[in-house]
């Protein structure tokens, strides 16, 4: 049964031959195929059409006209639809909007209706991306909101406030002191609850095992509600928004159930301290609401390429809550995920990221008034000696994604391939609770990676308290203090800073910190609980870069008469911020597992509000995604959508091969000849008998066998759903009558049964190529133009056709790899 679906899916002329309950036994995942759903009855045309002989199998209106039955002036329920796990056809897509938007256009002058119907059909574009950017803010609000309080909880609980998290408890306390500002009578850690102090050992046990059962039974939740409710809701999502933007259709991926699991179980994944972060769901859960949005507008509803345009606008709006950065929300869509992207869904994607972030802001759930998640205000400018360690770190980030993504890939195959994957609940748990162990004893793992993140990104100061800033030196940013020194300029500059005990323990516990984070990283992403990968990429990078940051300051100390440095640093001054390395380092390492570039660089600027660091940011994701494509061009994205076989084509790979269409098409020498319909020589139980026998997604439409004349072509889905509605119109379509393809009706005898048009459904203008076109140039046409298959023709005589899968097959195996790994599994 597994095999028969996953030879036929993705392939241009394969279908689904199973019911939908096999389905779900095969993929072991609950898909919303219920017929009450109305975002799938609006996805699949199920809604009842007016039609002669009243709304279908109900026998109300007029009868039907005598004559043959043509199907040219009536639509047909379900025609022009795609069944799940198909990819659609961008052409034909494209011609029914253009259709529509005519027949809108020539209608608007005759009535007021009309014309109110044509303006908002303009308009309707503008107002779903609205929709999509306040959905997602809201949403993005909600979680982070919801993360904060239950991350809080692990650890104590506010008396005067449940609700409230640490730092809201103690915002109205007076007894707060400048080195505990999150300390306060108000909140009380579990020790106090327990045992009523919070010293000793046995204190300290009492936490430990709270936090960890706290961590255990977030993820429990969480793992359990995916199973149960959404098994779609898991992972990032950004690999599956990918295929879909690509034209696959994965039904109840981007559901309202999916959804709402998806925003309950990220907080719980996300509060768990699991190894993960929140902004690739993020993604996903803006996609939901733009798939949502989409189906209040018809012209959306029922159009799949102008529901991706959507999608588009939607995973901007997504990485613009996620990090506070609508720019680089926008160039994201664009770079990483959007494979169709017309100048318009830039616009309504800049837009909808704009709505977004003005509806995050309102909502202001950090409490800082500041949109950028990871705020930064560094005293000292970059020079350029230091362009060295940046691109050390950029190499570091570029092994560590290539660490990383054969790491998780290697596990997450294993996890797919064997018994353990049969386990889901219990991997999470133990993952959780190992996680958890670990990562209490150092404060900087227990924490909440993102204010983890946000102390590594800070530079030290006189408010700043923490270990990291634990120096012996005194500050002076701008008067007169007794380390300052002057520089050229004539103004105060930051004095030497010998490293206190405090500095040297944070390194040690950072660099055990980073062990974790890199091992623990690669068995939690994959998961089945909703799990990002920016934020712990990000923290990696951030440790690391804080590590190499600190060394330089006291390299740059020790030895501040090399001729490298005496030229930029004054003798008696720091010149060197270890928390801009922290930045550069975590863009670094995020730039070697995703191998983004353009978009990665101005999100990380747009998140810290470090415009004047662009540079080193620049050189640093170049260096990491040099390295990293040097030992594969993959990033964690595309790995995974390879190791899920969905039928993704790249555009951003290149295909240099000399092969030939007729190398790549079916059928070859040793394979039956091609399935194909004749012009008007076939009955509707020859329809029927070939649609039975085969499993193929669509045939060629011949004038004869013989000549092999191409008419068009016409997919089984349309043929199936044309012959059923026939018979429920009862005009005496039976299976002998005789089925034709052209605009007038063969010469029948006079008591012969009714014929069956079936022209409407024919696509009489399909994509051709000639045998001897090159691949690469094949390659190129299914990519740019979104075709599901081509006919392959010789002197205008049909020989074959290729597929999208074929194409993908192909392309396989030019690189060594097995072409049965091109199935959605």
């Amino acid at each position: 049964m597994a095999a028969r679906i996953t030879e036929n899916v993705g392939n241009g002329y394969g279908s689904l031959a199973s019911s939908d309950e096999e389905l779900i036994d095969v993929l072991g995942a609950s898909l919303e195929f219920s017929p009450h759903n109305e975002i799938l009855d609006g996805i699949t045309g199920r809604e009842g059409m007016e039609v002669c002989g009243g709304r279908l199998g109900r026998g109300e209106g007029p009868p039907c006209p005598g004559g043959f039955l043509d199907l040219l002036e009536e639509p047909i329920p379900g025609v022009g639809t795609y069944g799940d796990f198909n990819t659609i056809d961008w052409v034909r897509e494209k011609a029914r909007d253009r259709d529509r938007h005519r027949k809108i256009t020539s209608r608007k002058k005759e009535s007021v209706c009309s014309f109110i119907r044509s303006v908002f059909d303009a308009w309707s574009g503008w107002l779903v991306v609205t929709f999509v950017g306040l959905m997602a803010g809201t949403f993005a609000g909600l979680i982070d909101i919801a993360a904060d309080w239950l991350t809080d909880v692990k650890e104590g609980v506010c008396l005067s406030s449940f609700w409230c998290n640490r730092e809201q408890c103690c915002w109205d306390s007076n007894e707060t002191t400048f080195e505990e500002r999150n300390l306060c009578p108000e909140w009380r850690t579990w020790s106090q609850l327990v045992l009523g102090h919070t010293d000793g050992v046995g204190a300290y046990l009492v936490a430990y095992l709270c936090y960890v059962a706290w961590a255990v039974t977030f993820a429990f939740l969480a793992v359990s509600l995916v199973r149960v409710f959404a098994p779609y809701a898991c992972g990032s999502g950004i690999p599956e928004i990918k295929t879909i933007l690509s034209g696959f259709i994965i039904r109840g991926y981007l559901g309202k159930w999916t959804l709402l699991v998806k925003v309950v179980t990220l907080v719980l994944a996300v509060s768990s301290g699991l190894s993960l972060g929140k902004e690739g769901p993020l993604v996903h859960v803006a996609c939901c609401a733009g798939n949502i949005a989409s189906h209040w507008f018809p012209k959306y509803n029922r159009n799949e390429a102008k529901r991706r345009e959507v999608l588009s606008a939607a995973s901007a709006a997504g990485v613009s809550v996620a990090f506070g950065a609508p720019i680089g929300g926008v160039l994201f869509s664009l770079e990483e995920v959007s494979y169709y992207f017309p100048l318009k869904t830039l616009w309504r994607s800049f837009f909808a990221a704009l709505v977004a972030a003005f509806v995050l802001r309102a909502i202001n759930p950090f409490g800082n008034s500041r949109l950028v998640l990871f705020y930064v205000e560094f005293h000292t400018p970059w020079f350029l000696f230091e362009l060295l360690p940046f691109v050390l770190l950029g190499v570091f980030g570029g092994l560590w994604g290539v660490l990383f993504i054969r790491g998780n890939i290697a596990w997450c195959r294993r996890r797919k391939t064997t018994r353990q994957g049969w386990y889901p609940v219990l991997e999470v748990v133990l993952v959780a609770g190992l996680t958890a162990l670990l990562a209490y004893p150092n404060p900087y793992t227990r924490r909440n990676t993102g204010q983890l993140i946000r102390d590594l990104f800070n530079d030290c100061g006189p408010r700043q308290s923490s270990e990291l800033c634990d120096y012996r030196s005194n500050y002076s940013t701008g008067g007169f203090g007794p380390n300052s020194t002057w520089n050229a300029s004539g103004s105060a500059a930051l004095a030497v800073r010998e490293p206190g005990p405090g500095v040297t323990s944070a390194m040690w516990k950072l660099c055990l910190a980073l062990l974790l984070k890199i091992l623990i990283t690669i068995f939690t992403f994959g998961m089945k609980v909703p799990s990002g990968l920016f934020i712990p990429s990000m923290a990696v990078g951030a440790i690391a870069g804080r590590v190499l940051g600190v060394a330089m300051e006291q390299i740059v100390a020790a030895h501040p008469d090399w001729v490298i440095f005496s030229q930029w640093c004054h003798s008696g001054a720091s010149c060197i911020t270890p928390g801009l390395y922290a930045m550069v380092g975590a863009a670094a390492c995020l730039g070697g597992v995703t191998r983004m570039t353009v978009s990665l660089v101005v999100i990380m600027f747009e998140l810290t509000g470090g415009l004047e660091y662009i540079v080193p940011l620049m050189v640093a994701v170049m260096a990491s995604k040099w390295v990293g494509d040097a030992f594969g061009r993959e990033g964690i994205y595309d790995a995974h959508i390879r190791l899920n076989g969905y039928p993704f084509l790249d555009a951003k790979e290149e295909f240099s091969h000399t092969t030939l269409a007729a190398d790549v098409m079916h059928p070859r020498r040793s394979e039956p000849p091609l399935a194909v319909l004749t012009h008007e020589e076939m009955t509707v139980d020859d329809l029927e008998g070939t649609i039975r026998s085969t499993s193929y997604n669509g045939f060629p439409v011949v004038i004869s066998r013989e000549s092999q004349r191409l008419v068009g072509f016409v997919l089984r889905r349309d043929i199936a759903l044309a012959i059923e509605n026939a018979r429920k119109r009862g005009e005496g379509v039976v299976s002998n009558s005789r089925v034709y393809f052209g605009p007038h009706a063969p010469p029948l005898p006079h008591d012969a049964p009714r014929p069956l048009k079936l022209r409407p459904i024919l696509d009489l203008s399909p994509f051709t190529v000639s045998d001897q076109t090159p691949m690469d140039i094949v390659v190129d046409i299914f990519r740019k133009l979104g075709i599901r298959q081509s006919l392959v023709t010789h002197n205008g005589r049909l020989l074959g056709i290729i597929t999208k899968k074929d194409v993908l097959r192909h392309m396989a195996q030019m690189i060594n790899q097995d072409p049965d790994s091109i199935l959605f599994n």
